[in-house]
């Protein structure tokens, strides 16, 4: 399960999982994200806040959230790991191969920081 919290004005999604992810997350994740893009452009950020990673309920979860960001990365200028999970600290070395957003990883008492860059003009 995702919690997320779309910051309308400032055009920031900040997630929150909270337990294993599955197909149902991401689905809901469009339904709030694709009308919002369609209608204001580009998310400034993503904000992902997690303590450790939960992992992925199954193969369907896994392929969900890759769909999502293939479908996504394009239209999202900055993401930012806030975590102390190993696995999500090295998000921003891995992303960089496959998504255009500039990726940074926060540790995870860090969210202050973390949604401070998300509104700071992009260079």
């Amino acid at each position: 399960m995702i919690h997320h919290e779309l910051l309308a004005e400032e055009r920031i999604l900040v997630v929150t999982p909270e337990a294993a992810l599955e197909k149902a997350d991401f689905d809901k994740l469009r339904e709030i994200v694709d009308p919002f893009i369609a209608e204001h452009g580009p998310l400034a950020g993503l904000m992902i806040c997690v303590e450790s990673f939960p992992g992925w309920e199954n193969f369907a979860g896994l392929m969900s959230h890759l769909r999502f960001v293939k479908d996504h990365h394009r239209l999202i200028k900055k993401v930012a790991a806030v975590t102390d999970s190993g696995f999500l600290s090295i998000l921003p070395r891995v992303a960089d191969h496959f998504v255009q957003a500039d990726v940074r990883h926060f540790d995870y008492a860090d969210r202050q920081a973390a949604l401070d860059w998300l509104k700071a003009p992009s260079a």
